[in-house]
């Protein structure tokens, strides 16, 4: 079980296959578990290390100093530690910020650059809602009541055709060993909620695509894609009937964007 001691805490990585480096990095309310779909077949050609964000999973200590560009030192920190040179960079959501943070700041470091259901802009109605999911959660019967709010606004309408989805995807969160806890959701939300720092994306060099999901209520792709105006070179795409979670709501159609991608930007 990977870990990287850090100056203030102890960060959980996984590290799984053999090939050019990708580096995913999950979003709000999630860990490196998020990315389940995605790992096995890109492991087959890629070298694949997933962070837990601070907050998350199996990094310690819950409380610790969270930001995104204290996040962002995590990574770099990473990335040193593991000896890789420059970097496929993934990032959903949060992540995605994440990602374009680091893209900027770094821009040697990142052999390119695919952003996934997330925006640039600050987004008073997100925060709303993730300010309402405490607030749920913090009543009796929360832990599953907050979670059957979240996922109408994470999955497309498709997701509810069949009820087992719904039950299925609530027994595996309410199972899972490692959930975010009520005080680091609070913590988590906290730093979004203060977020200000503003990505250099006009200093983005790495080839980089954007990856909308059609029906995304958090991230809508319209306003989206306003905010990466300043990445010139930037490639878009909209994967339809796709809701937040779009990784596992479309997989196979992420897998051959991505696949594509990495594959059109080799390492040398």
């Amino acid at each position: 079980m990977p870990f990287l001691d850090r100056p203030d805490l102890r960060l959980h990585y996984e590290d799984e296959g053999d090939g050019p480096p990708v580096i995913l990095l999950a979003g709000m309310l999630s860990d490196s578990a998020s990315w389940g779909p995605l790992v096995a077949p890109l492991a087959r050609d890629y070298r694949v290390v997933r962070p837990d964000n601070r907050t998350t999973g199996q990094t310690t200590p819950w409380d610790a100093e969270t930001s995104i560009p204290v996040m962002a030192e995590d990574v770099l920190a990473l990335i040193d530690h593991l000896a890789l040179g420059p970097v496929h960079l993934v990032g959903h959501s949060m992540g995605g910020m994440l990602a374009a943070h680091i893209a900027g700041a770094e821009p040697g470091r990142i052999a390119s650059l695919s952003l996934m259901a997330t925006t640039q802009r600050r987004n008073p109605r997100t925060n709303a809602v993730f300010d309402l999911l405490l607030d749920i959660r913090r009543l009796e019967g929360g832990e599953e009541l907050w979670l059957r709010t979240l996922y109408p606004w994470v999955f497309a309408p498709s997701f509810f055709k069949s009820p087992d989805n719904v039950r299925m995807a609530l027994d595996a969160a309410l199972a899972y060993p490692h959930a975010q806890s009520l005080e680091a959701m609070e913590h988590q939300v906290a730093m979004l909620n203060a977020h200000a720092t503003r990505p250099a994306l006009e200093a983005i060099t790495a080839p980089t695509q954007v990856i909308y999901a059609g029906e995304d209520l958090l991230t809508p792709p319209g306003p989206a894609r306003e905010g990466f105006a300043p990445i010139a070179h930037a490639e878009h795409h909209v994967i339809e009937g796709a809701g937040h979670s779009i990784h596992w709501q479309a997989t196979e159609q992420v897998l051959a964007h991505l696949g594509n991608f990495l594959a059109r930007h080799k390492l040398d």
